[in-house]
């Protein structure tokens, strides 16, 4: 049964983008960074962050209007709770996520126009500027599966790899938890060269180091290292059209060893395409994003993988959000 929508409904959903929007301008300013432990006022924050004292004034007091900030005769504080996720320093920060998300609400933002052209949205960095623009991604995608890596790895059951090819591994949050689970493996972690000093200062920091080798490349244009026995794709089939999986699943192919697996880790949608419904809502992200990337179904992977030579493909866990598991063998 669908929904029966009122006005204020629509109206109360359309109001979303809006704290959404101060959160944003927030992160990219680095206002809870920037006031850290101490009580200040807005002309004097403002002339720190180089920002008009008007217009700092308001960001700050709606802030304070959604509790992200403390507010006491025209002094401006940060709740130790708000620290401990919106800064850098902070024991659960996502910062680099809301920084994220701040990049991926310019190109929403322009969904209409997308959707009536097919292209992606013209891509707009924040202040912060392109490469950092790039090293908050990458550190998103390290707090995302920095906390659901290990137990992700520990489900998947006992695992005898020699070698792990880790194909687009970002920070090595992947790498890092299949070479804890399985103590005599070593691992080669490939992306792109800007990723790799952010994934070896990572790895370093896990004592790992010794057992990691780095391979920079494009895994569009460039073959990936042979040898491996296992290879993890994780996140990355949503940005491919099926034609570059295709492509990228025969370059994994070509790279494993006999008999070798293969495990992707992403969105699996229903047959319907509505079901997980954050998965619906992914594919707008990549619709808007990339020029043909989206969410696929069990089948469409299925059949692009068994197109690049691999058997026995299996989900073998299914998820509401990121973390489906298919596998397959090289046949």
């Amino acid at each position: 049964m669908t929904r029966a929508w009122t006005p204020d409904d629509v109206l109360s959903l359309m109001r979303g983008f809006q704290p959404a929007c101060v959160l944003a301008a927030g992160a990219e300013l680095d206002v809870f960074g920037a006031i850290g432990g101490r009580r200040v006022t807005a002309p004097a924050l403002a002339a720190e962050l180089r920002a008009d004292p008007r217009a700092l004034t308001i960001l700050l007091d709606a802030l304070a209007s959604l509790d992200l900030l403390g507010k006491e005769g025209g002094e401006y504080t940060v709740p130790p709770s708000v620290a401990a996720v919106l800064t850098a320093t902070g024991s659960r920060s996502v910062l680099a996520m809301v920084r994220h998300q701040a990049n991926c609400l310019r190109r929403w933002a322009q969904l209409a126009a997308v959707t009536r052209g097919g292209a992606p949205a013209d891509r707009m960095p924040s202040l912060l500027g392109e490469e950092a623009d790039q090293a908050s991604f990458i550190g998103a995608m390290h707090d995302l599966a920095g906390t659901t890596a290990p137990a992700l790895v520990a489900e998947l059951g006992p695992l005898t790899f020699r070698r792990l090819l880790d194909v687009g591994g970002a920070s090595g949050s992947y790498t890092i938890a299949f070479l804890e689970a399985v103590p005599g493996a070593v691992a080669t972690l490939f992306d792109l060269p800007a990723v790799i000093p952010m994934a070896r200062q990572r790895v370093a920091e896990a004592g790992l180091a010794d057992r990691v080798t780095f391979a920079p490349g494009d895994f569009y244009v460039d073959p990936l290292p042979t040898g491996a026995d296992f290879a993890w794709i994780s996140a990355i089939v949503h940005q491919n059209s099926r034609e570059q999986n295709r492509e990228l699943f025969a370059n994994v192919y070509a790279a494993l060893t006999d008999r070798g697996q293969v495990m992707v880790r992403d969105i699996v949608m229903d047959e319907s395409r509505t079901q997980p419904p954050a998965g619906a809502m992914f594919a707008v992200n990549m619709l808007v994003g990339t020029q043909g990337g989206g969410t696929f179904t069990f089948a469409e992977l299925r059949d692009d993988l068994s197109a690049a030579g691999f058997a026995d493909v299996t989900l073998v866990r299914q998820d509401e959000w990121m973390n489906s598991i298919i596998r397959a063998v090289k046949g």
